[in-house]
């Protein structure tokens, strides 16, 4: 067997409130490509961030060609010898392709001026060698995406690193540009070298690694040969944890008012012919991986961002929606994922913040403000929702984030709006406050109220959803209903490339038996 170039053993790393990782373990051999592989939240980004020395480890051991790793910063883990390429880019726009490569290396002449001409040769040189066609002096910010992922590796390679790690980086590029980027991965990976590659692409895994390593909820779970394992394997170590799902809600019958119809939604920068409608009292679960497309779906319908392409049908009538006041004069709310910046105005009180929305229509009679009435119905939402608080006089900041959540929704049900768009409702929240926002879901949806519930978390779709559409890389693989959607299934279609063919989950044995515990 290889000996271990670098391994990872019993790592603890903890946030406030969170445990991220415990008794983590990897190893990576020399002259391997090992794929990492996990859910949203796993703990792969945290794992790699202590390999880089972003962050430090609480408990545990690292190694690197047999000696103890402990990097004090991301510099001296490139000096050591591990270098990372993370998914979202860290390039200057400005600058050129030599000058990002070698940022802060960079040639002078008397060492105060900067030796523009060794600079542009020895990128060339480094360039050539990696079999990269691009100009040193190209500047980055007019470069294609795909190229700017080429600066990146290059600057990476640059340090000539003996671990080199991927965080999804093949996520903006096509399938052209993926096999160039394999081939350059096989030209660096050689005795002495090896290759930390994290993808939720099961085809790219099975082209590139020799191992696959599963980690899930922060705990690794196996460790198998890319050879022989197979995909439903793979994705089922990955969600494999018994979890309570609760009470699953009844189907939403076929036959009921269609709310809302999207068709055809596209985006220059990422959203290809999404397509899904929206019934009277569904809850709509919205599926799939980081970087899938579900938040650009909500921004795209709701105005926030510009769509390149399709349809949009309210209560039966074909609407344009410029922007979010749109939206919500066609009873649509959003409720971003970041409350804290876009949904709340943390430094008003309660009753402010609930009456937001609906200020200028329910609450102002000739420009002013008519308080009573404003109280009175911003403390029955609060009593409604049973949001936590004093008074509604009390300022937002200092309720806890459920309540937080809850002060969220009730402004949306002051603009009286018949669609709900919740974009991760309860993350940052703890258990506790997760069944209040569940159960005040069920409740909405009971009432009639629609739903496009956008969520990370698999058990939180599966318990809420009546339907569930899943998503992959901008485009919709699959709209799965109540009986077909299990773990298994939906972690199946979120992991398809659009190219791919999306076989039949029954096919696959992914389809939970009728009764089964889903």
């Amino acid at each position: 067997m290889t000996e271990p170039l670098l391994e990872v053993e019993g790592v603890e790393k903890t946030f406030p409130g969170v445990r991220a990782l415990h008794d983590m373990r990897l190893d990576l051999r020399s002259g391997e490509v090992l794929a990492l592989v996990g859910e949203n939240g796993a703990g792969k980004s945290t794992l790699m961030k202590l390999l880089s020395g972003i962050h430090t480890a609480e408990a545990g051991n690292f190694r690197l060609g047999g000696e103890p790793y402990e990097p004090a910063g991301p510099r001296h883990a490139l000096e050591l010898g591990i270098s990372i390429i993370h998914q979202e880019f860290n390039l200057v726009p400005h600058l050129t392709v030599a000058q990002n490569i070698f940022i802060g290396r960079e040639p002078r002449r008397a060492r105060l001026l900067l030796d523009e001409r060794r600079l542009n040769a020895d990128a060339a040189e480094l360039l050539d060698r990696l079999h990269l066609k691009l100009d040193p002096r190209a500047v980055v910010g007019g470069l294609s995406v795909a190229s700017q992922q080429m600066v990146e590796i290059a600057k990476a390679l640059s340090y000539e690193p003996r671990v080199l790690i991927m965080d999804e980086p093949t996520a903006a590029l096509n399938d052209a540009e993926v096999e160039t980027l394999h081939e350059l991965i096989r030209r660096f990976v050689r005795p002495g070298t090896g290759v930390i590659y994290i993808s939720h692409r099961m085809e790219e895994i099975k082209r590139i690694a020799d191992r696959v390593t599963v980690i899930r909820d922060g705990e690794y779970i196996d460790t198998l040969d890319v050879a022989t394992a197979t995909t439903p394997e793979i994705i089922a170590l990955m969600v494999g944890r018994a979890l309570d799902t609760g009470t699953r809600p009844e189907d939403v019958r076929p036959d009921r008012e269609v709310v809302l119809r999207v068709e055809g939604l596209s985006t220059k920068e990422l959203l290809t012919d999404v397509t899904f409608d929206l019934r009277h009292g569904e809850i709509l679960g919205f599926a799939g991986l980081m970087g899938a497309g579900r938040t650009e779906v909500a921004r795209a319908l709701v105005g926030a961002d510009k769509a390149s392409a399709g349809t949009i049908t309210v209560h039966g009538k074909k609407v344009r929606i410029a922007n979010p006041a749109d939206a919500a004069r066609l009873g649509i709310g959003y409720l971003s994922e970041d409350r804290k910046q876009f949904g709340l105005l943390l430094d008003q009180d309660v009753k402010a913040n609930i009456a937001l929305s609906a200020l200028r229509d329910r609450f102002t009679r000739a420009g002013f403000v008519r308080d009573r009435e404003l109280r009175a119905s911003t403390e029955q939402y609060a009593g409604t929702l049973r949001i936590k608080t004093p008074s509604v006089d009390q300022t937002t900041k200092n309720l806890s984030g459920g309540n937080q959540q809850k002060v969220v929704i009730a402004k949306w049900l002051a603009k009286d709006c018949d669609v709900l768009i919740f974009d991760e409702p309860t993350r940052g929240i703890d258990v506790g406050a997760k069944e209040e926002i569940y159960q005040l879901l069920g409740e909405l949806a009971g009432q009639g109220k629609s739903i496009l519930m956008i969520s990370s978390e698999l058990p939180e779709i599966l318990r809420m959803s009546h339907r569930v559409v899943v998503m992959s890389e901008g485009r919709v693989t699959r709209v799965l209903d109540a009986g077909e959607a299990t773990q298994e299934t939906i972690m199946h279609f979120a992991t398809l490339r659009p190219d791919e063919n999306p076989a039949d989950a029954a096919e696959l044995g992914l389809i939970a038996e009728e009764g089964t515990n889903r």
